[in-house]
């Protein structure tokens, strides 16, 4: 039965415009209040863009996105999945960060997920950049151990280090949480990445852990199904994270982004890919890198909240199961 203190403000009853904005226009709870033991699927924010190498502005891409996820509605026309039927959803606001100490941040990030998944909820991220995942992983992985991870990006993120060994950027969180043990490469997938290299090779040590990369090139040759086959295989039934940057999309549909890459998805690819995600054990996930200044459109944001949307479907499922 619906909790309807988790139901969505809708459209029918308080026009889209109006209104406070959050995430899917669900209830603001925020830690302490008393209803925070009840959720049980968290949305937040991380503003914060202190490890971008290239065009900056994730750090507003929370606040644009909760704007244009007033257009979020209940069902998924395509599944049939009414996350807020499944289960207790709601914003916990944003994550505290410090925008002048790139290592603060981490820890306050790191900290505020960490009391998230102490209470039960699984969390679900806008950033932000991409190295907002690293710290969100580790509070995870507190809890659930190392995880799988269903990566679809432009980028691979297993770089090792930037201007002469900065060793925490956007371009390499992943590279990291491998190496801390909190990400396991051999239940790791990375679908969609396209774009030139540095130097021959760049891409090769991921691959050298056991990551499954699956370029764009590939993707098109294998097509959806054989894609989704075998990255549920990949990741089986443990626990898994996923992590979605914008910039997998084509610069037609998400110019807003920090490093755009053209010859990418369709939004439709990845919704389909997403979709095709029903059914994991999905512990965690995020949507990052949309950066506002690119896009005076709000296009790009509209395509962050709706696939953020189909997101929580496949963690509503997985928090549905597990109540069963």
């Amino acid at each position: 039965m619906t909790d309807r203190r988790f139901t969505p403000v809708t459209g029918t009853q308080m026009p889209r415009y109006a209104g406070a904005a959050t995430l899917m226009r669900l209830p603001l709870v925020l830690p302490g209040s008393s209803d925070w033991d009840d959720v049980q699927i968290g949305l937040f924010g991380i503003p914060w863009d202190g490890g971008t190498t290239n065009r900056p502005g994730a750090r507003q891409g929370p606040r644009q996105v909760r704007d244009a996820s007033t257009m979020v509605r209940n069902v998924n026309r395509a599944t049939g999945v009414n996350p807020f039927a499944l289960c207790r959803c709601a914003d916990l606001g944003d994550s505290p960060v410090n925008p002048a100490d790139l290592a603060d941040s981490m820890l306050r990030i790191e900290r505020f997920v960490d009391g998230v998944c102490t209470s039960g909820i699984v969390p679900l991220f806008v950033g932000g950049d991409h190295l907002s995942t690293l710290p969100v992983m580790r509070a995870i992985s507190k809890h659930v151990g190392p995880v799988g991870m269903v990566h679809i990006d432009a980028h691979t993120d297993t770089w090792d280090s930037y201007f002469d060994g900065q060793k925490y950027t956007h371009g390499t969180p992943f590279r990291r949480a491998i190496e801390e043990g909190i990400l396991d490469p051999k239940r790791t997938v990375q679908i969609g990445i396209r774009g030139a290299l540095y130097a021959d090779g760049d891409d090769r040590w991921g691959r050298d852990q056991g990551i499954r990369v699956i370029d764009f090139d590939e993707y098109k040759r294998l097509g959806v199904e054989q894609v989704l086959r075998e990255t549920r295989a990949r990741v089986g039934s443990q626990a898994t994270y996923v992590s979605f940057d914008i910039d997998v999309l084509d610069p037609a549909y998400a110019p807003g982004t920090g490093t755009p890459e053209i010859g990418g998805m369709t939004t439709f690819e990845a919704q389909s890919l997403i979709r095709g995600l029903e059914g994991i054990k999905c512990v965690g996930a995020d949507v990052v890198e949309v950066s506002p200044p690119f896009d005076t459109s709000g296009n790009t944001a509209l395509a962050a909240a709706t696939l953020m949307f189909e997101i929580l479907c496949v963690a509503a499922g997985t928090v549905s199961k597990a109540n069963s």
